[in-house]
């Protein structure tokens, strides 16, 4: 099975670092959030992936086409013009990315992929990360025999909560619960046909492909009630930093 990321947005509400890399390249102890949501299909047993590039996309080519040098150690002989690479510590990835395009919508980056899907795939945004079990979403999905399948989340509140006596503050929480409603965590599993309901490069897979789907009754929800976090800010990525500091990432589920 294949996961397909979508990585070619502009990332605009973290423009302090998105003007320099693609959001998908902004790192999270030293490596790029994408390379944390492939390990996390990789720890499911997913090693092929399709990346949807599009924003600055020859970043995100230029660092699966060096990852060994990224990730290994190496002597260069520069008199020989040689390189001997040591101690290779490399993910099984099989990696094919496209450019689909700086502007294109979700759903229309999913279509112009579509040659490379002709089973069942996996699904998610290039900017989040969760403790989900994506077998279990996969078994899921199957047993539903749906042509999508969504994970839901409810994720926290994005500003400190305050309780308030008075004149005095007498509770402050900084990530407080949400307002209880579900909405897409990404972690998609879908069906090819699911290509068919998107009309081009305009479309936005959250509009009326979904919608469509929903109203077929062809889109089930697997509910996941533990880690997700999506890093749309700068605050989200010290989040996220933080967590990957401390040895406390929740979605670390890998050795």
């Amino acid at each position: 099975m294949k996961a397909v990321i979508l990585a070619g947005g502009l990332g605009t509400r973290i423009s302090e670092q998105s003007h320099l890399k693609p959001k998908p390249m902004i790192e999270i102890g030293g490596m790029p959030i994408l390379w944390h949501i492939m390990k996390l299909y990789s720890h499911a047993g997913i090693t092929e992936f399709v990346i949807c590039c599009g924003y600055k996309s020859y970043q995100i080519k230029e660092f699966f086409a060096n990852y060994v040098l990224h990730r290994a150690d190496v002597t260069v002989d520069l008199q020989a013009n040689s390189t001997v690479v040591h101690n290779q510590n490399v993910e099984p990835w099989k990696v094919t990315l496209i450019d689909t395009g700086p502007l294109t919508n979700t759903g229309g980056r999913l279509k112009r992929v579509a040659k490379y899907l002709n089973d069942t795939f996996c699904l998610t945004y290039g900017d989040g990360v969760s403790n989900v079990d994506i077998q279990k979403v996969i078994a899921f999905h199957k047993l539903q025999g749906v042509e999508a399948t969504v994970t839901a989340v409810q994720p926290s509140g994005r500003f400190g909560s305050l309780e308030i006596d008075g004149e005095r503050v007498t509770q402050f929480m900084e990530k407080p619960a949400g307002d209880g409603r579900w909405v897409s965590g990404g972690f998609f599993v879908c069906e090819p046909s699911v290509i068919t309901r998107i009309s081009g490069d305009e479309q936005a897979l959250e509009g009326a492909p979904l919608e469509a789907l929903a109203r077929d009754k062809q889109l089930a929800v697997w509910k996941h009630r533990d880690f997700w976090a999506s890093m749309d800010t700068m605050r989200d990525k010290q989040f996220l930093e933080d967590l990957w500091n401390t040895g406390k990432a929740p979605w670390k589920l890998w050795q």
